[in-house]
């Protein structure tokens, strides 16, 4: 009021003017609108915010001139193949015949760039449409969509929900897991088809108490994804009594030195396991500068984000996470999806800029260039095996297939209840509001056979699927599905896990131990440390009174505690028992390559001469007496004591036979040239074979009886050894085993004693006095053998008598069987029924 009073009225008609002019001009937008990437319009429409980049490109903003529209960069597959799923969930919504008849559902789709700012700014698009002006109607007019799908985010989807929910359209997310989106106050409009990390948290803290690792570090996102979740996840393993070493907060716009800060704290912590509560795009940079740093052996147990990435598994260089255990979003496979992705073209919309920057991204070319790089469009997906074409992994992209369909079941309720109700001529359309309370109570099962309902906070029954990354063939990583966990069941049954089937850090079979302090061994109790966590303590003995030991423990050398006693058997894995059993199969192929020489020269005068069936069956003998010491070797139990010692009786007395056998046939074959003689016809081939038949059987005999009236039995012995137990055989009857060993050395004498009287009887080839240095060296074992037996000590008993075995069966071998193999192998002119039947000097 100071201007002069021209000025005045100049000012008040300007005042008059823009007035009058802005009530009567129709209110426009000043900048560019927003608009959907991909939309098709039909009678129903529903939005959707999906991150076809990963990341929005910060600009400052002079606030002098409009701001330019937000540039994104780096293409995302995953997010793109979310939209392509949403819009195949509709095309074949569209085309059923039971589901919303009658009505077609259109899409828009935005790019939310993993933004937030983006995302409010796509929401608001999709609540009021992306027409330039507004006119007097534009309020009354039906919303621009009835439901939101999206967004892929927890922290993008919070300020969706936040913004959206005041007008209580329902927005349903595939894969926004943060727990505090189930917060109904704040979020009145929320519904997510994947479970939330409220039940994700208690099931990573249960895994990780299963396992015995009660002292971990952690890793997560520095947003509401990573936030939320660990929090859920330490207050958790505080209940199971997990302490929490370290935790690390990442992001992936954090500098070089801070994922450096990171991995210094897990170098040094004393933690093996660690549990990534992390977002994809957060942890990439993490294991990019973990491979610099050659960092592995850590047990990786993950969150649903990465935990099934195809990218990651299929990178050779994050070889260092096989082994890696996480919860997965249960997979699902979806007819028909592979060949609707493989249809995608940038043709079906030429004016799409991004189509054409998905087949750019796709095919690494250009449609802005010539040349060898330019795009010409005749590329085909079908030869690509990427993250966009495999149909192996749709955990989430399923997710999305599930939320359009609560979407088109909740409007075919609500248009269902319309027609059905008393004022069915006039047309009522859907409200926003009428959705919201629908789709509280609504309930479907979809095609892949899951049933689909939600709880009072919008969220659906957790189940999920243990996974477990094991080496590939190509070098990569692949998916075993190892466990399942499943909250609709009791707590008890939540969480099962097919252990065997696991593979661990470094790709070993040992399960990894993450402690921070060994179990108290007994005699001791707890001290917990001062400024410790309670997972950190010293052992201390109980008291300085004195209490005897269990049997099975013995005191230590300083008397203050009970430590279990070895248990100690002759076993295959120690040396000497593998030494044994070396020498156990050697003997075998020794006598089945003798066998297989007799058999190919059995017509040849040396094989025939003195019988060669009981040659044979004496070389069928020795096996099974090599093959009966490896029954002695290994943990003793009821029937291995039973058939170790009457296996040995058996064969051995078996092969003394056919040695006695042969034996008579020397001395009656001699009798037999003498004038007059006709003593052959009372020893002959069938006598021969009754000879050897009656006299094992009167061992098998001796056996059964000792079986019978006392077998032998396990038993633990626990007077010889202070420290030790040893587990060895009882005898049960020693009268059954002396009766066992006392047959078989009457018959090695009495076998003895006759080769002996034929050793010089005059032949070329006398068998008669190599069965005498056979029987001498196995006399002399078994002779040796008792005192070694008696006087042995624990293990060494059982090895002084396998070694008893196989000295007196090689020395049966060697000697009986090696003069004739020189003769048919060396000295072949000699094998002829002349030399063999001619006289010696």
């Amino acid at each position: 009021w100071y201007l002069q009073p021209f000025h005045q009225v100049i000012l008040l008609l300007l005042f008059f003017f823009f007035t009058t002019y802005e009530t009567l001009q129709i209110c426009r937008l000043l900048s560019q609108p927003v608009l959907p990437l991909l939309s098709a319009q039909k009678d129903i429409n529903i939005g959707a915010v999906l991150s076809f980049h990963r990341s929005a490109l910060l600009k400052m903003h002079t606030f002098t001139s409009k701001p330019e529209p937000t540039t994104c960069g780096s293409f995302n597959l995953r997010g793109f193949k979310f939209a392509q799923t949403l819009i195949f969930a509709i095309e074949e919504i569209n085309n059923s015949t039971r589901l919303l008849p009658g009505v077609s559902l259109g899409y828009s789709i935005y790019d939310s760039c993993s933004s937030i700012a983006q995302t409010i700014l796509s929401s608001m698009s999709l609540m009021n449409g992306y027409k330039q002006t507004l006119s007097d109607t534009s309020c009354s007019s039906p919303p621009a969509v009835y439901a939101i799908v999206g967004e892929s985010n927890s922290s993008p989807t919070i300020a969706l929900a936040s913004v959206v929910g005041p007008f209580s359209i329902p927005v349903i997310s595939h894969f926004a897991t943060c727990a505090c989106l189930s917060d109904r106050k704040r979020y009145p409009s929320f519904f997510r088809t994947i479970p939330s990390d409220y039940y994700q948290s208690r099931a990573l803290a249960q895994l990780v108490k299963h396992f015995g690792w009660t002292w971990v570090g952690t890793v997560r996102s520095r947003g509401d994804y990573g936030n939320y979740g660990i929090a859920a996840f330490e207050e958790a393993a505080k209940q199971e009594g997990v302490c929490i070493e370290y935790s690390e907060a990442i992001l992936s716009t954090d500098p070089k030195e801070q994922f450096l800060k990171t991995l210094e704290v897990i170098k040094k912590g004393t933690a093996r396991v660690v549990v990534a509560f992390v977002a994809l795009g957060d942890f990439v940079p993490l294991l990019k500068i973990m491979v610099q740093q050659n960092i592995t052996g850590l047990q990786w147990v993950g969150s649903e984000s990465w935990i099934t990435s195809r990218t990651l598994a299929e990178t050779k260089e994050y070889s260092f996470l096989s082994g890696a255990l996480g919860f997965a979003i249960a997979n699902a496979k979806l007819m028909g999806l592979r060949e609707f992705l493989l249809n995608v073209h940038p043709d079906q919309e030429p004016n799409n800029e991004i189509l054409k920057e998905f087949w750019e991204t796709t095919f690494q070319c250009s449609f802005r260039t010539t040349g060898s790089g330019a795009c010409t469009g005749s590329e085909k997906l079908a030869e690509l095996q990427n993250e966009y074409t495999d149909v192996s992994e749709l955990r989430i992209a399923n997710k999305v297939y599930t939320a359009v369909y609560a979407v088109a079941h909740t409007l075919h309720n609500v248009l269902k209840d319309f027609k059905s109700s008393t004022n069915s001529s006039t047309k009522e359309q859907p409200t926003p509001q009428k959705m919201l309370a629908y789709m509280r109570d609504v309930r479907f099962t979809v095609k892949t056979g899951e049933e689909i309902f939600f709880d009072a906070s919008g969220d659906p029954v957790a189940r999920y699927d243990l996974v477990n990354w094991q080496p590939a063939g190509n070098g990569g990583l692949q998916f075993e599905h190892v466990g399942v966990y499943d909250s609709s069941m009791s707590s008890e049954q939540h969480l099962w896990v097919n252990q065997e089937r696991v593979l661990w850090a470094r790709n070993t079979g040992q399960l990894p131990v993450s402690v921070c302090s060994e179990s108290c061994p007994p005699g001791t109790r707890k001290a917990v440390l001062k400024g410790e966590p309670v997972c950190c303590y010293d052992c201390i003995p109980y008291s300085n009174e004195c209490f005897p030991c269990d049997l099975d423990y013995w005191s230590n050398e300083s008397k203050d505690r009970c430590v279990l006693k070895v248990v100690e058997f002759l076993s295959y894995t120690e040396i000497m028992g593998m030494v044994l059993c070396i020498f156990s199969f050697f003997g075998v192929l020794l006598t089945a390559i003798v066998s297989f020489l007799f058999y190919f020269h059995k017509e040849t005068p040396i094989v025939r001469a003195n019988n060669s069936e009981l040659s044979f069956l004496l070389l069928f003998s020795l096996s099974l007496c090599f093959l009966c010491s490896l029954t002695f070797i290994g943990r003793p139990t009821e029937w291995s004591c039973m058939l170790r010692h009457t296996a040995f009786g058996i064969t051995f007395v078996l092969c003394i036979s056919c040695v006695l056998g042969k034996t008579i046939v020397v001395l009656m074959a001699f009798r037999a040239t003498l004038p007059g003689s006709n003593v052959m016809k009372w020893f002959g081939p069938l006598q021969q074979r009754l000879s050897v038949v009656s006299l094992t059987l009167i061992q098998v005999i001796i056996c059964v009886l000792w079986l019978t009236i006392s077998p032998p039995f396990p038993y633990m012995n626990l007077n010889y050894y202070r420290e030790k137990i040893i587990l060895e055989c009882n005898l049960g009857s020693a009268v059954g085993f002396w009766a066992v060993l006392g047959y078989t050395g009457l018959l090695s004498v009495l076998c003895f004693v006759l080769a002996f009287f034929a050793r010089k009887l005059p032949d070329n080839f006398n068998e008669a006095k190599f069965i005498t240095f056979s029987m001498l060296i196995f006399c002399a074992v078994w002779l040796t053998f008792i005192p070694a037996y008696v006087s042995s000590p624990g293990k060494f008993t059982v090895a002084v008598q396998i070694f008893a075995i196989l000295a007196s069966s090689f020395g049966l071998l060697f000697c009986i069987f090696t003069p004739k193999c020189y003769i048919i192998l060396l000295k072949p002119d000699k094998n002829t029924k002349k030399q063999m039947i001619g006289k010696s000097s």
